[in-house]
């Protein structure tokens, strides 16, 4: 019975032993794993990419090889073909490697095809982030495994865009994440987040197979299996029992991805075909502006700058918040700069997002005509010993907001500087200060610290004749009202200024134009301005 022991034990210690002589290549070329989990990107429909308007409008779908063929290769092919990749990531074969590959050839082939498409634009960004850190260009294919290279992927994890960041792995790398703007989704800011981060794992494991292993799983997952497998282990391979279910398939995918996006034309897999290069410029952007203006002006579809843009979550750039960059087909550019105005002044009273509300007052433009408060441009002059608090007291705003419109990086102010404030004005007190203004010219000293912004075609200076009697007022002789002109619509316009400045109501433009309740004005169109009514003979009190 003793002996019986006796030689379990030393044949248990015996396959010890020969386990422990396994080299590390024996490991890498001879592991298998039944259980293993391909990672959700091979779940991506083709539908979901079809949608994209790259595919749509710069692609040709060609005819696909029957894919009930096999369309797969031999070990013996797979292993030599990786042999030959000009990698500095080690790409060994092995049977999950295989698995992988085999996926990708057979039943993934029309999602391959689609996926050469797509690499034909965003691999250039990838390719040109890893080259400005010196990291190995084979990393291009790592959003094949990640997210199909589908800049809007969302995991089930809550991981999001090209490299599939979390939250805070993406904040943790100055990307922005708001209501309106994700970075993660950002083809290019992403990009040079995630060569970032895999040079910083590369330091921590000096492995590229760790490295990547880590960016999957989280570091503290792998050195958790790094404390399990023990004896100073520092390969994939080792440690791979260890790891995570899911991230042991994902080195292994990595692989096949290299593989199939180099080698897909040795097996007869044809890629969907580019059409025409999308050759893409980047422009600044410090305005809030709304797709829908930049497509109505430069005519691109909005599904293009979508495209192009995936970062703006609701179609709007809150560029008066910082700048940012807004990608866009290269001829485009100078158009946007040279349109910037009237892309901002496009269906402006749409996109508008008020500083101000009065409580209960309607939002609609009737009530712009008649008393309700609206937004008005004035200059304040900085007076000595004035601070932007003192300022945004009298105006009833925030130095914030000031410093704001004034692009001020300090908050502090000088003498004689000239400040842009906007303040809310009711109709009325525009027409009260108005009619004060001119009703004695000679005694009302105009306030040079705060002065309503006009244009200079608003009004012709009077001339104003001295007169013999000046104890009262002399009596103007009844002006006849001229009869409707036509006004061609400037930038910066709309119905509220026109209204006061030819001295009738915002409903009187509107139905001289039939125009209904609109508000809606373009730069350049043509409108009739009513002749204003003649005013009661009755003269004023004084």
């Amino acid at each position: 019975m003793l002996s019986r022991v006796f030689s379990t034990i030393c044949l248990s210690f015996a396959a010890l032993s020969a386990s422990a002589a396994m080299s590390i290549l024996d490991i890498k070329h001879s592991i298998t794993d039944p259980n293993v989990v391909p990672p959700e990107s091979f779940e991506t429909l083709t539908k979901e990419l079809e949608e994209s308007f790259y595919l749509r409008n710069y692609t040709e779908r060609v005819e696909m090889v029957d894919t009930t063929v096999s369309g797969g290769g031999t070990p013996e092919q797979y292993s030599e073909l990786l042999s030959r990749l000009p990698t500095e990531i080690e790409m060994p074969y092995n049977e999950i490697v295989g698995r992988f590959i085999d996926m990708y050839l057979t039943r993934r082939r029309t999602l391959v095809a689609d996926m050469i498409a797509l690499h034909n634009y965003y691999g250039n960004i990838f390719v040109e982030e890893l080259t400005k850190e010196n990291m190995p260009l084979e990393l291009q294919y790592l959003p094949v495994i990640e997210s199909a290279l589908r800049p809007n992927a969302v995991s089930r994890a809550g991981a999001v865009g090209l490299w599939q960041f979390m939250p805070a792995t993406a904040r943790g790398l100055d990307l922005e994440i708001n209501s309106l703007v994700d970075q993660r989704r950002d083809p290019r800011k992403s990009s040079r987040a995630a060569a970032r981060y895999l040079r910083q794992l590369h330091d921590i494991y000096g492995d590229w197979s760790l490295a990547i292993a880590a960016y999957n799983c989280g570091p503290g997952n792998v050195n958790k299996a790094l404390r399990r497998a023990g004896g100073g282990k520092k390969d994939f391979w080792e440690i791979y029992n260890y790891l995570p279910t899911e991230t042991r398939g994902y080195v292994p995918a990595f692989i096949a991805a290299n593989f199939v996006m180099n080698y897909f034309d040795h097996f007869g897999l044809k890629p969907t075909i580019v059409k025409h290069q999308l050759v893409t410029d980047t422009v600044q952007v410090s305005d809030r502006v709304h797709f829908n203006q930049i497509a109505q002006v430069l005519n691109i579809p909005v599904e293009e700058i979508r495209m192009l843009n995936p970062q703006f979550r609701k179609d709007i750039i809150p560029g008066n918040n910082h700048p940012y960059a807004l990608v866009l087909p290269s001829q485009q550019c100078l158009s946007y700069i040279i349109s910037r105005e009237a892309i901002l002044t496009t269906d402006a009273d749409q996109y508008v997002r008020r500083t101000y509300v009065e409580p209960g007052v309607p939002r609609d433009s009737s009530a712009l005509a008649d008393n309700a408060p609206h937004l008005v441009n004035i200059t304040h002059t900085v007076k000595r010993g004035e601070n932007l608090r003192d300022i945004a007291r009298r105006y009833g705003v925030s130095a914030t907001d000031i410093k704001q419109w004034n692009k001020l990086s300090r908050g502090k102010v000088k003498a004689g500087q000239v400040l842009n404030i906007q303040v809310m004005q009711r109709a009325s007190e525009a027409a009260d200060t108005t009619a004060t203004a001119s009703a004695a010219p000679q005694t009302v000293k105009p306030d040079t610290t705060a002065t309503v912004t006009k244009t200079v075609a608003e009004k012709p200076k009077e001339v104003v004749k001295p007169k013999a009697e000046t104890t009262a007022p002399a009596k103007k002789a009844a002006a006849k009202p001229a009869g409707p002109t036509k006004y061609k619509v400037r930038s910066g316009d709309n119905l509220s200024k026109l209204a006061r400045r030819f001295g009738v109501t915002v409903k009187q433009i509107q139905d001289a134009n039939g125009m209904g309740n609109s508000v809606a004005l373009k730069a350049g169109q043509t409108i009739t301005i009513p002749a204003p009514k003649a005013k009661s003979s009755k003269s004023r009190k004084r």
